[in-house]
């Protein structure tokens, strides 16, 4: 009989860092971090902490915990290894397919849980810089325009889902306007707002 490694459907680095997890937050550790970020919501399925050091606008030393499966732990665990020694802003634009590229790929219906990496590393930096009263461009730097017509980016429907104000795809739209005109981006729209639903627990 197989055993349920043998049966494993992902890749041997996925397996590596399910098992063998880097930089994972510990108690007795005493880290302390300069900036902290928190996605997602146990009642979703997936929460995750990161928190990070800073030195000369690099990251010197990442942590993490995180509930989830095993896509989500091995995601966390590559990512706070690819960052470190990164700028902030190199940080800042790490992408979800750097995540499941690190990895050697991810099932399709998984890649939402390298989201939560980068989402929570973002978060992270966002607290260091609010904590130390710095600007923070960076979101300008990463942001994607999705509806053209009406120039909605997805920072405008991430900071909206987040802060409550939309909760509906119609309050979205009463809010932004978008796929009022062409339309063509409704699709994407819907699909950004649902992942952003799922990141913050809403």
């Amino acid at each position: 009989m197989s055993s349920f490694l043998d049966q494993w459907v992902y890749t041997d680095v996925v397996k590596d860092h399910f098992m063998n997890p880097k930089n994972i937050w510990k108690k007795e550790d005493n880290f302390e971090a300069d900036g902290v970020g928190e996605v997602g919501s146990l009642a979703c399925g997936d929460q995750m902490r990161i928190g990070i050091k800073v030195k000369d606008n690099k990251i010197e030393d990442i942590r993490w915990l995180t509930y989830g499966c095993a896509s989500a732990i091995a995601s966390t665990s590559v990512m706070s290894e690819l960052v470190k020694g990164m700028s902030l802003e190199e940080a800042y634009k790490i992408t979800p397919k750097m995540i499941t590229d690190a990895l050697g790929g991810l099932p399709e219906h998984k890649f939402h849980c390298s989201v939560l990496g980068d989402k929570g590393l973002r978060a992270a930096i966002d607290d260091y810089l609010e904590k130390n009263n710095l600007p923070n461009n960076l979101k300008k730097k990463v942001e994607v325009v999705v509806c053209e017509c009406n120039n909605v980016t997805d920072q405008t429907i991430e900071e909206l889902v987040k802060t409550d104000k939309a909760t509906n795809l119609q309050e979205l739209q009463d809010l932004t306007n978008y796929g009022t005109k062409c339309g063509k981006c409704k699709d994407k729209v819907k699909d950004l707002f649902e992942e952003y639903r799922h990141i913050y627990g809403k």
